[in-house]
């Protein structure tokens, strides 16, 4: 007999909501942080007209939006994508045109399964904002003192965060060549790095057929459609 629909209570309204079995069976051990309504809204949509922003044409200096992600959902990820590593937190975020409305996503990978995942979105950000943002939630995707590895497309964040911040944080967060960019978001991201050691930064190639980079790419740009 197949599983039941279960209930689930929405993190930013507080309401419940149904999560059909047909979903708990596609993505065991995840249940959606959000309701319809809420997620809607978190993705640049609302309530009211049930339908999410359209990206404007434009460059994307991280590649997701000019790799397609847009187009495309996460089912047509685990149809088409079957290569990279199986294990670990997969995050991805771009802004089209950059500056401009973005989105990041993160998805926590155990032997191939999604086990969770996140995804949000801004209406005026760019894409370094986006990836950064893409780490630190999908840090939090992971229980605190579990070993992990975090894969990002963006060789940027990574040596931020595992080379340049150590010493910017020495000068007083000053760096010789001018202002640190998104200094709010590296400061949490490294102390993030900093209080979870077994967390460990990797980089990823993006749009290789690497199968959860490219779903990460696809809940990062999930606000720009109307099928997650």
């Amino acid at each position: 007999m197949p599983d039941a629909d279960t209930t689930a209570t929405c993190r930013d309204c507080g309401t419940s909501f149904v999560v059909p079995a047909t979903l708990r069976e596609r993505f065991p051990g995840w249940t959606p942080p959000r309701c319809d309504d809420c997620h809607r809204a978190a993705s640049g949509g609302s309530a009211d007209s049930g339908k999410r922003r359209r990206p404007r044409s434009g460059g994307s200096a991280s590649g997701s939006a000019s790799g397609g992600g847009a187009q495309q959902t996460i089912t047509d990820v685990l149809e088409k994508h079957h290569g990279g590593p199986d294990d670990g937190v997969f995050t991805d975020g771009s802004s089209t045109p950059n500056p401009g409305p973005g989105g990041w996503g993160a998805v926590w990978v155990v032997d191939g399964d999604p086990v969770a995942q996140d995804h949000g979105h801004d209406p005026d950000t760019t894409n370094n904002r986006m990836e950064l943002t893409a780490i630190i939630q999908g840090i939090g995707l992971v229980p605190q003192g579990r070993p992990v590895v975090l894969w990002t497309d963006s060789k940027l964040a990574v040596d931020t965060l595992t080379t340049w911040a150590a010493g910017w944080e020495r000068r007083g967060w000053r760096r010789k060549s001018g202002p640190i960019q998104n200094l709010d978001l590296v400061k949490q991201a490294y102390q993030l790095v900093q209080d979870r050691p077994e967390v460990e930064l990797r980089w990823v190639k993006a749009h290789a057929g690497n199968r959860w980079n490219e779903y990460a790419d696809a809940l990062a740009s999930a606000w720009a459609r109307d099928e997650l």
